[in-house]
């Protein structure tokens, strides 16, 4: 029998992907408490039908905004209520000696990506809307890869922002190119939640943005402490320099200069839609409005304007 949301009160959290930096927030908040107790994170990577995987068990997740919109569009019913990355993750890694340092460089160069990923798309329109020649791009499939780019089998690769060189790996020197630098602003990872939940206990869909903006905090006011919590979580797979690394990577992706953590505006959301759109990738059967709730994120920041004050982050480095 399934377990979710609907046994003795519990609800399931549910991370697309396998525990990491992306989803440190959401581990500190389930290690420090700061979700309730009836609240149970669990990783659940390459389920093709994640979205429709939470829909079903009323839970919560939390995945890219492309197949959370794509989902939606198809009748699943679900909401999203916050963010996780305010933007996109995708950035483009070049060899630092191969000299491609923009968009235009790339005209006639060979591209490792992954078919109809985010970061293909994204890629897509950025160059659409820089106006460059996207059929002058040979684009090899499953090459998206460091080992692929310093193999010399393509000379660009669409990736995640966190898949740079580390100070453990200074023999690799890349280039990143940056979507978001050229005008692409869409959401990165989302929360959201079964629409029966947000329907039927809106209350507890609230406790958990709460406890998430309470966990990215903490993340990010002292490494010291938040990176061996996040480590601890699986400490084979997981080291300390990588997660640091990663955190600082993503950092301007979970709090933009001016930002609230989990805070998104409906402009990515349009411009998502666009680009998926333009991408041939889906129709908009179901209008923003009733996908996307901003009402959640209003309350909270309402009702506790601590939590969006300077004052809750410290300075790291």
């Amino acid at each position: 029998m399934e377990t979710g949301s609907d046994a003795a009160g519990q609800i399931s959290f549910l991370v697309d992907g396998s525990l990491g930096a992306r989803f440190a927030g959401e581990m500190v908040a389930q290690r420090e408490r700061f979700f309730a107790s009836n609240v149970t994170l669990r990783a659940d990577p390459n389920v093709p039908d994640f979205v429709s995987t939470v829909a079903r068990k009323r839970a919560i997740g939390v995945t890219t905004g492309q197949k959370f919109l794509l989902a939606a569009w198809t009748g699943v019913p679900v909401t999203a209520f916050a963010a996780s990355l305010l933007d996109t993750p995708t950035v483009i890694l070049t060899l630092e000696s191969s000299g491609l340092r923009r968009p235009a460089d790339l005209v006639g160069k060979r591209l490792g990506y992954r078919k109809a990923s985010e970061g293909d798309v994204v890629f897509d329109a950025m160059m659409a809307q820089l106006g460059l020649p996207r059929s002058q791009i040979t684009k090899i499939q499953d090459r998206d890869t460091l080992d692929a780019l310093r193999a010399g089998e393509v000379d660009a690769i669409i990736t995640t922002s966190g898949q740079e060189a580390t100070s453990s790996e200074p023999y690799i020197r890349l280039n990143v190119i940056k979507p978001q630098d050229y005008g692409i602003h869409v959401p990165g990872l989302v929360y959201f939640a079964s629409s029966d939940l947000v329907h039927d206990r809106p209350s507890a869909v609230t406790q958990v943005l709460e406890g998430l903006i309470k966990g990215w905090h903490f993340v990010y006011r002292d490494y010291a402490r938040s990176v061996p919590i996040l480590v601890d979580f699986d400490p084979e797979r997981l080291s300390p320099d990588r997660m640091k690394f990663e955190l600082q990577q993503q950092r301007s992706l979970v709090l933009p200069t001016g930002g609230r953590v989990a805070d998104y505006d409906e402009s990515r959301w349009r411009t998502l839609r666009d680009i998926l759109i333009f991408g041939k990738l889906g129709e908009e059967t179901v209008p923003l409005a009733q996908s996307v709730n901003f009402q959640f994120l209003r309350d909270v920041y309402r009702r506790s304007p601590n939590l969006a004050a300077p004052g809750a982050w410290g300075i790291q480095n």
